[in-house]
């Protein structure tokens, strides 16, 4: 990438940034709105009892809440068959290590889903030395319901980032969060978001942000994110398997 930005005084370009400033607090203002407006959305009861597995053997969707009344869940892409995770999604496990301490000291607990068994999830989050908790969803609906996993034959009536389209099977990235009554025990489901949903999740790409280059992933066309790699394969070619306009939409 070629920069040839204006170089200026630093008058002129206090007066610039200052003009940019404004906009900026405009957009920390929506931003904060629109943070109102999801925590105003109506919720929907969960009634299915999933089953997970992982570190503490079988566990409900109620005990992953542990004592806390709300509950964050990162599918992640990890099927049954694959040894290793998608890399965008190992990328934002990246992120998350370290944040557990804080979400709890505000009512919440993270947890991470996939389809493979623990014991895949469990080697696969020592290579890469995540601390966070990762379990399986094998043997439950959990994935599909949440219209992360799309299993063949496609009907063509799937659902992903709410919108109805022609998607691959297979597993899809997204966040979903509940909430817990701890006085009658119902858990509710109160958000999703998917694709660019995710991109809030990804420090590393908002600090880029602040750089003159910025993402620099014009080249890479539809699929931005083809640069990421796994945190230790960065030596290595990447892989970046799944190319699909849904994740850019």
């Amino acid at each position: 990438m070629s920069l040839s930005n204006k170089v200026v005084s630093p008058a002129e370009w206090l007066e610039a940034r200052k003009a940019l400033l404004v906009k900026e607090k405009e957009l920390t203002r929506l931003s904060d709105e629109i943070a109102k407006q999801r925590r105003a959305l109506p919720w929907e009861e969960v009634t299915k009892d999933y089953v997970f597995d992982g570190a503490n053997g079988k566990e409900t969707l109620s005990d992953l809440f542990k004592d806390k009344s709300q509950l964050i869940v990162y599918h992640f892409m990890l099927a049954p068959e694959d040894d290793a995770g998608c890399t965008g999604c190992s990328f934002i496990g990246d992120h998350h290590n370290g944040t557990d301490a804080h979400l709890e000291q505000r009512d919440t607990t993270w947890v991470a889903v996939s389809r493979a068994p623990y014991e895949k999830l469990s080697k696969y989050k020592e290579r890469m030395g995540w601390t966070w908790k990762w379990v399986s969803a094998a043997g439950n609906s959990f994935p599909q319901d949440m219209n992360v996993y799309f299993k063949d034959p496609l009907t063509g009536n799937e659902t992903y980032n709410y919108l109805t389209t022609n998607f691959s099977s297979g597993d899809w990235p997204g966040l979903s969060v509940f909430y817990k009554d701890k006085d009658t025990g119902k858990i509710y489901h109160t958000y999703s978001t998917y694709a660019r949903g995710l991109d809030v999740l990804l420090g590393t790409l908002k600090e880029l942000d602040f750089t003159p280059k910025g993402r620099d992933e014009e080249h890479f066309g539809r699929n931005k994110m083809a640069w990421v790699k796994r945190h230790d394969e960065y030596e290595a070619e990447g892989d970046c398997k799944k190319v699909d306009s849904a994740l850019a939409a």
